[in-house]
């Protein structure tokens, strides 16, 4: 008779249980596998078979029963790792909105607003715009096999072992809240310095010809050069994306050069 003990079952069941479990929670707020038309079955069905697929290069990994005093660490490590580095990749995109936001607000833009079931959240018409183009560049530089091979990278720099605290005092995410308005101000800064000139010239029109309607000319004006500004600088999107999201990658150690 094949008898199988309790520690022979966790030896096989936990090289997969806690990278399934760290992974799941990659897929609960990582752009593009946290979006709602992804039916839930498929992410857990998807997170499980990267777990599985991952065996070969995870190493050797401490066993961690699921009745063990340090089980409870461990599935508080493995979500936070995992939703740390979903939250590193979804900075990219909130640095892109903030900066829509600030050219939608330089263009008069900002009343046009619509609802974002990916942040629960009104965004403007430039800003869904950005937005949709930085997800389309993020797809074409296979950000999201990046983000797959960051939560993966994380067990050499995390392993599981519990020590939640310790690897959120390694990452150090809180100072990726500077990054995220240093580039949202960079990828703004052409369009706001763009438009704050032809404010200027249409301020000093309105002295000079008082019986102008400056209103009535300012919005066509404003929004005209706006979208002008925006396709002469929607090239230059791709630089502060890429650096915003190599040094996200940083924390993981993946490199974005090496994997493009």
């Amino acid at each position: 008779m094949i008898t199988i003990s309790q520690a022979q079952l966790m030896a096989w069941l936990s090289p997969v249980l806690w990278p399934f479990v760290r992974v799941l929670a990659l897929f609960s707020v990582a752009p593009l596998f946290s979006q709602r038309v992804i039916p839930m079955r498929l992410k857990v069905a998807l997170a499980l078979l990267v777990a599985v697929c991952a065996q070969p290069v995870l190493g050797l990994q401490p066993v961690v029963g699921v009745d063990s005093p340090q089980a409870l660490g461990t599935l508080i490590q493995q979500v936070g790792v995992g939703l740390a580095v979903g939250f590193a990749v979804r900075l990219v995109f909130a640095a892109v909105e903030v900066a829509g936001e600030s050219i939608g607000l330089q263009m008069g833009l900002n009343f046009a607003a619509f609802f974002d079931p990916s942040s629960n959240a009104q965004l403007s018409s430039v800003s869904r715009f950005l937005t949709q183009v930085a997800t389309l560049l993020f797809i074409v530089v296979n950000g999201h096999l990046l983000v797959l091979m960051a939560v993966l990278k994380s067990f050499e720099a995390f392993p599981v072992d519990g020590s939640f605290l310790q690897a959120l005092a390694a990452m150090r995410l809180h100072e990726m809240g500077s990054a995220l308005f240093a580039s949202a101000f960079w990828i703004a800064l052409p369009m706001i310095s763009m438009l704050l000139f032809v404010n200027l010239v249409l301020g000093i029109i309105s002295r000079v010809a008082p019986q102008m309607n400056i209103f009535a000319v300012g919005f066509p004006v404003t929004l005209t050069v706006g979208l002008s500004g925006l396709v002469a600088t929607l090239p230059l999107l791709e630089q502060p994306l890429l650096a915003l999201l190599q040094r996200g990658l940083d924390l993981f150690g993946v490199n974005l050069q090496g994997a493009l």
